[in-house]
């Protein structure tokens, strides 16, 4: 038995078992508590806790699912590929969006953290909370923030605006699919891209060249803002 939850198929097992169990749950119920990865990562966590099986052992049993997200996100290529004539004469309108998301996005974070009383660390970890997980984590720690912190952050960020942003795209009227698109990715990253491929393929590519652009802007964005942010 030892041996079974030390092995690649029970972590395998676990983990999309867990996902596909959660996810039908969600769609019987649709309450956003029970989002599939809210509701994965807690019973997961209670499962670890129940046999006994350390974090690390389980995400190295896992590791070839971690390994898959970088090519999952390389797949959204092909989809942007297959949607690449909407990019035509909106080239700098989707760069100007992203790079003003960015900035807002960084800017806010700073200054609600100052009013609020929060430390350096608490503010440069979640400076990138609207950036992929391996992207945020390495801003936050060049940022000295905490990069834990961060991950946990992202995820948040990511669920809560998978749920609320398609609501608030509809009550404002939102009917551009670009536009949905480059809010969902840029604000919600991959939770984000996949609600988009939801709406429509051609929300899901944009989504998806969002989080690239969010990801590069941000990086070379925080530093800047705080060497600036600094002087006041």
């Amino acid at each position: 038995m030892d041996n079974l939850l030390h092995s690649e198929i029970f972590a395998l097992t676990l983990t999309v078992g867990t996902y596909i169990a959660a996810t039908i749950l969600y769609k019987k119920t649709h309450l956003c508590l029970l989002h599939p990865l809210i509701t994965s990562i807690f019973a997961i966590i209670a499962i670890l806790k129940v046999v006994g099986l350390p974090y690390e052992t389980y995400r190295d049993g896992a590791h070839l699912i971690h390994f898959l997200l970088g090519p999952s996100v390389v797949a959204l290529g092909y989809v942007l590929y297959e949607q690449v004539h909407y990019l035509k004469g909106n080239v700098v309108s989707i760069f100007t969006s992203v790079f003003v998301g960015a900035v807002v996005g960084i800017l806010s974070v700073i200054v609600v953290g100052r009013l609020m009383g929060a430390d350096h660390a608490l503010i440069a970890s979640l400076q990138p909370k609207s950036v992929t997980t391996p992207i945020a984590m390495g801003i936050s720690e060049k940022a000295g923030g905490i990069p834990s912190l961060t991950a946990v952050i992202v995820v948040a960020v990511g669920i809560f605006g998978s749920i609320i942003g398609p609501f608030v795209l509809k009550i404002l009227g939102i009917e551009s699919r670009i536009a949905k698109g480059l809010a969902l990715g840029a604000s919600s990253h991959a939770v984000g891209t996949a609600a988009a491929i939801q709406i429509g393929a051609v929300e899901g590519a944009i989504s998806g060249l969002a989080i690239g652009l969010m990801g590069i802007m941000t990086a070379v964005l925080v530093p800047i803002i705080e060497y600036l942010v600094s002087f006041f």
